[in-house]
C-alpha cells in the first residue's frame, strides 16, 4: 500500500470505528419475522399491532435498540403468504410471529427449525402439527382461539338477541380453516336445537364477499354470523356496512368486528392475545424450545354490544343482552 493511502486509512480509522461498531451491534440485535394477512397499517383505522406493540414495549424490547424486526404484508391475499414466509426465512430472522391461521400455515410450510409464535384459530392437534396443547413439539407455539364446542353460542346469542330471527347466513373462509368440519357439524347441531335454518357462504377472498350477500339477499337471510378469519377481520368494516344496508343482524368472534359496526360480538381480545404471544418470543430468544411451550387458550370471552348499528338497522335488544355485555357502544 503506498504511504498517501496509509495515511489516508489511519486518518479515518477513529471517523469509521464508531459506524463500524453500530453495524456489528445492529448484527448482534435478535431479529423477528413478522407474517401478516392484511395490510399495513395507514393510520386510518385501529392499528392491527397494536397489542404485539404494547407487549414488546412491557417487556423491554425497544426496536432499533435491543431487537430487530422485518414485517410482511400479504394486503388481503392469500397467495402472497408462501412468498413473504419464504423472505422471512432466506432473511434467517430467529423467530416467526404468525398473526392469523393462513401466515401461521404459510410460515410452518417454509420453515421446521425456525421458531414460529402464533395466535390463530387453527386446531393444531386436530391439523397433526401439534402433539398436544400441554407440549406441542415441533417448532410452533402461541395462542389459538378455536373453540369448535363453542360455536353454537354465537346463534344462541343471535336468538336472545333477536328471537324472531330463523334464517342465518354464515360467512366462512374455507381457507383459512384447514378444517372447518367440527365447525360446520356443531353449528348444524346448534341451529336444529333453535329452529334455525343455515345458509353456508363460503368466501375464498375480498372480492367473493358482494356475491356472498347476493346470495344471501336471496336466501332472504336475517342475520349474519361471520366466522372472523383473516378475510373477514381485514374486510370488518366492508362487511358491517353491507350488513347495515341489507337490516341484517351480524355477530361475530372478536371486539374488534362489533366497534368496526358488527351488532354483536362475543370473544377474546386479539390485542390483548398478541400481547400475551410477546411471553412466547421473549422465552424463545432467552432459549426455550417452542416445542416445550404449552399452546394456551384464551380464558376470558367479552360480550359486545354495539346500540348504534341496532338503531341503524331498526332492532330493539332485550335489556336482558345488554345487562350481561362486558362493552355497550352507544
Amino acid at each position: 500500500m503506498k504511504r498517501r493511502e496509509v495515511l489516508v486509512v489511519l486518518a479515518l480509522g477513529p471517523a469509521l470505528a464508531p459506524r463500524f461498531a453500530h453495524t456489528q451491534a445492529r448484527a448482534s440485535l435478535p431479529r423477528i419475522g413478522i407474517l401478516r394477512f392484511g395490510s399495513a397499517p395507514s393510520g386510518a383505522g385501529p392499528d392491527p399491532a397494536r397489542g404485539f406493540t404494547q407487549g414488546l414495549r412491557e417487556l423491554g424490547y425497544l426496536e432499533g435498540q435491543n431487537i430487530l424486526i422485518e414485517r410482511r404484508y400479504a394486503e388481503g391475499r392469500s397467495d402472497r403468504l408462501p412468498a413473504l414466509a419464504a423472505e422471512l426465512v432466506q432473511l434467517k430472522v430467529d423467530l416467526i410471529f404468525a398473526g392469523g391461521s393462513g401466515p401461521q400455515g404459510a410460515a410452518r410450510q417454509a420453515t421446521t427449525t425456525i421458531p414460529i409464535v402464533g395466535v390463530s384459530g387453527s386446531d393444531p392437534v386436530r391439523e397433526g402439527w401439534a402433539q398436544s396443547l400441554a407440549h406441542p413439539g415441533g417448532n410452533v407455539t402461541g395462542l389459538t382461539v378455536t373453540f369448535p364446542e363453542l360455536t353454537s353460542k354465537y346463534l344462541e346469542l343471535l336468538k336472545q338477541a333477536l328471537p324472531h330471527v330463523v334464517r342465518v347466513a354464515v360467512l366462512i373462509a374455507p381457507a383459512d380453516l384447514p378444517d372447518a368440519r367440527p365447525v360446520l357439524l356443531e353449528l348444524e347441531a346448534g341451529a336444529r336445537r333453535l329452529g334455525l335454518q343455515l345458509q353456508v357462504l363460503p368466501v375464498k377472498g375480498p372480492g367473493d364477499i358482494d356475491a356472498a350477500f347476493a346470495a344471501a339477499r336471496q336466501h332472504q337471510a336475517q342475520a349474519i354470523f361471520a366466522i372472523a378469519t383473516n378475510v373477514v377481520a381485514t374486510q370488518r368494516e366492508r362487511i358491517a356496512a353491507l350488513c347495515a344496508s341489507d337490516r341484517l343482524a351480524s355477530i361475530s368472534e372478536f371486539p374488534l368486528l362489533a366497534r368496526a359496526g358488527f351488532l354483536l360480538s362475543y370473544g377474546a381480545d386479539l390485542d390483548d392475545l398478541e400481547r400475551r404471544a410477546i411471553v412466547y418470543v421473549d422465552k424463545i430468544l432467552k432459549g426455550a424450545r417452542p416445542g416445550d411451550l404449552a399452546i394456551e387458550r384464551p380464558a376470558k370471552f367479552q360480550l359486545i354490544v354495539n346500540l348504534r348499528t341496532a338503531r341503524m338497522i331498526g332492532v330493539q335488544l332485550p335489556q336482558s343482552l345488554l345487562l350481561r355485555a362486558d362493552e355497550v357502544i352507544e
